[in-house]
């Protein structure tokens, strides 16, 4: 949780490194919350329905999960762009996600790349700063 919050902590901070146990840690908490909210949604009866000629067609997705979504969507490109950062790649990566599949996959080897050593232009190692 922590790790969480040290995120949140950081809401627009694009500048530095993230570890990798800081992005994945933010992701399984992320999906935790959303998935809570989701829920929320549903027991509160706040879900998204649209009627259409076909009939209403309901959403899993409603008010609470689009404000949760809304709230953490700056936190979490900072830390994208901070894990990117770590393993000494630019923020603009993120738009190799714009080539299907193989973006998503790209991406993904790149996420879970073990840190640079040392310092780069992006700072120091995070793993390697005495907390």
């Amino acid at each position: 949780m922590k790790w969480y919050l040290k995120v949140l902590k950081n809401y627009a901070v694009f500048t530095g490194r993230a570890s990798r146990t800081e992005y994945w840690m933010f992701v399984l908490f992320n999906i935790i919350f959303s998935t809570i909210a989701i829920i929320i949604d549903h027991l509160m009866g706040t879900t998204f329905k649209i009627d259409s000629l076909n009939g209403a067609v309901n959403f899993p997705y409603g008010y609470f999960y689009i404000v949760y979504v809304l709230a953490v969507l700056i936190p979490g490109l900072a830390v994208f762009v901070r894990r990117l950062h770590d393993i000494g790649k630019t923020g603009w990566y993120f738009l190799v996600a714009i080539i299907p599949l193989v973006g998503a996959i790209w991406l993904l080897i790149l996420l879970v790349t073990e840190s640079n050593p040392g310092e780069n232009k992006y700072g120091m190692n995070p793993n390697e700063i005495a907390e």
